[in-house]
């Protein structure tokens, strides 16, 4: 057989056609239902099955199970998705890829595509220089459709016809005729092919083809098709390289349960393909064992039938993998960086609109809990611990200790560094994505819960400052009146604790309204207190003063600190309105546009 280096050559090519149009239809499906996709994924996999259909409808709609897979990865990185949800997206992939090869097996083999593939071509690129921006993407997926078959009629005409080669049928009987060696082999082949081509769909046409052409019997095809099945999940595991731990489990879980798929259908590999050949000949139709042409759809039968069988099977067992995985990768806590840098605004959280929310969430939650609690407690002359723990918050205040603590530097060193990241992050998060108004609400609620973290921890210094000169006074009323404002912060930064670690943080809201009614009411003068004190000279004028200011500053400190909790943790829809000062209604209306002001603060 006289095949060179121009057929090579001509042979890759074809199949970089076919690929190039793969990824042109791919990338404009995920334009056009890409934020639909990815909302379904974050929300449709509350149990197993509903996994599996999510992850079926996804790889169904976007022609790609790498962008599923890729998309789990991603979700799992950022804690979107479960380990048991991962593994049940990913069985749902699997299925869902079958039906490219159809798509394949029946325009391709079936249906000439030639006649209309240029005229398809003709339509898109038309479509493409429309306004509407959909219409544009269509165009584009019509033009991707095309070019895939165009690349799958080239790769047909690349590959010889095997009746017109005996020597290469003479050699390829060398491989075909090992029994269950050759079975491996192909495998390996299929296995092989698909990480170098990193296309499992790609891989499958290839085989289709030379099924089609009679250079390799069914059987072999088959296990080439397992083969892809394996290779497939280079993809997702190469992602996980640079992810946590939890996006190393998902991509492990794919290879394992592919593995295991494998493993069995092996074992039964001659009755499966007896039943298969079963089916397709049942009513009249040609064997895939004695005619070549037979073979793509037979094969189609197969890696569809083989996939719901797996995920069939082993859904059942998500929980023995999900363990099996956590062995391999065990949970590992990524050593704590220094707190004015951020933690989880990084470039790879930048690749879905969700999983750059979920790290601007996750980034304001620690801010939250480490730096701006450690100003929050120590401002008031408290240690964390002491909040964290079971005490009775009247112990806590009665003590005399002073704390020190350099509040402006705590600021300037470890809070405004990640404000300033933060407020970036979520302006270049904006500006990346087209955001419906859900997600543009989203982001706008985590900047203004860090617009109330600032302000809390900037009315602290004077509190503090008034605190270590009245804590530990002589006169009774003075300290008494001060110890009723720690009070009532003591208090919200312990729900802040509890809070975060219940699984349904909305049972503390009438806990919260509680504390924000007390807090009203403890202003010295709109309770006549102040009057009280000074009249009886029970404090100083500048006692007074003091405490009127400062009086006034923990009513707003404990409001900011409900609207944090409620938007951090409670995630409620609506900012609380009436907690809300002019000054904030009007940084609201611009929060997304105020960069510059934001990162000079």
């Amino acid at each position: 057989m006289q095949y060179g280096f121009g057929d090579i050559v001509t042979l890759l090519g074809s199949l970089g056609l076919f690929l190039y149009g793969m990824k042109v239809m791919s990338d404009a499906l995920m334009e056009v239902a890409g934020d639909k996709m990815r909302n379904i994924l974050a929300s449709m996999t509350s149990n197993r099955l509903f996994a599996v259909f999510t992850g079926f409808l996804i790889t169904s709609v976007i022609q790609s199970s790498s962008a599923t897979t890729l998309m789990v990865v991603s979700f799992a990185n950022a804690a979107l998705l479960t380990l048991t949800e991962s593994i049940g997206v990913i069985m749902g992939a699997n299925i869902g890829t079958t039906v490219t090869a159809w798509l394949i097996t029946l325009l391709g083999f079936k249906v000439s595509m030639g006649a209309i593939a240029l005229p398809l071509v003709g339509l898109g690129f038309v479509m493409t220089f429309g306004k509407n921006k959909k219409a544009k993407q269509w165009g584009r997926f019509i033009i991707g459709f095309a070019i895939l078959f165009i690349g799958l009629q080239f790769l047909k005409d690349a590959v010889p016809d095997i009746g017109n080669n005996p020597d290469a049928l003479a050699f390829l009987s060398k491989y075909t005729q090992l029994g269950f060696g050759s079975i491996l082999i192909f495998l390996l082949i299929g296995t092989l092919l698909t990480v170098i081509i990193q296309s499992s769909s790609a891989t499958m046409a290839l085989t289709l083809v030379m099924c089609y052409e009679g250079w390799i019997p069914f059987d072999m095809a088959a296990a080439m098709v397992l083969g892809e099945n394996i290779g497939t999940t280079i993809t997702a595991n190469l992602a996980a390289l640079v992810a946590n731990f939890q996006a190393k489990r998902a991509a492990r879980a794919h290879l394992i349960f592919n593995v295991l798929g494998v493993i069995w259908l092996l074992i039964l590999f001659v009755p499966f393909l007896n039943g298969i050949n079963w089916f397709v000949t049942r009513d009249g139709g040609l064997s895939p064992f004695a005619e070549a042409t037979a073979i793509p759809v037979a094969l189609s039968v197969f890696h569809t039938t083989f996939n719901i069988a797996n995920t069939f099977l082993l859904i059942w067992f998500v929980p023995i993998i999900a363990n099996i995985v956590k062995r391999f990768v065990p949970e590992r806590i990524d050593p704590e960086k220094e707190i004015d840098q951020p933690m989880y605004l990084t470039k790879n959280a930048l690749k879905y609109p969700q999983t750059g929310i979920a790290a601007l969430l996750k980034e304001s939650t620690r801010l939250f809990e480490k730096s701006a609690f450690k100003a929050i407690a120590h401002g008031v002359h408290v240690h964390r611990e002491d909040i964290r723990s079971g005490k009775k918050v009247k112990v806590i205040v009665d003590s005399k200790k002073a704390i020190e603590v350099d509040l402006d530097q705590l600021y300037y060193l470890k809070i405004k560094s990640i404000y300033n990241e933060i407020v970036e992050y979520a302006t270049v998060l904006q500006s990346k994505f087209e955001l419906n108004k859900d997600l543009i609400a989203a982001i706008r609620n985590i900047l203004i819960a860090n617009r109330h973290i600032v302000s809390v921890v900037k009315a602290m210094k004077p509190i503090h400052r008034n605190l270590s000169i009245y804590m530990d006074s002589n006169n009774y009323y003075i300290k008494k009146e001060y110890n009723a404002l720690r009070k009532i912060i003591v208090k919200v930064m312990r729900i802040v604790t509890n809070i975060k670690d219940a699984e349904d943080p909305s049972i503390f809201l009438s806990k919260l309204d509680k504390l924000r009614d007390k807090a009203d009411k403890s202003d010295v003068i709109m309770n006549g207190s102040i009057n009280q004190l000074i009249r009886k000279n029970h404090i100083t004028n500048e006692m007074a003063t003091s405490l009127m200011n400062d009086s006034d500053a923990v009513i707003n400190i404990v409001k900011d600190l409900i609207a944090v909790v409620e938007l951090l943790y409670i995630t409620k829809d609506s900012i609380l309105e009436e907690s809300k000062l002019p000054e904030q209604l009007e940084f609201e209306e611009g929060i997304l546009s105020e960069v510059d002001e934001n990162t000079t603060t």
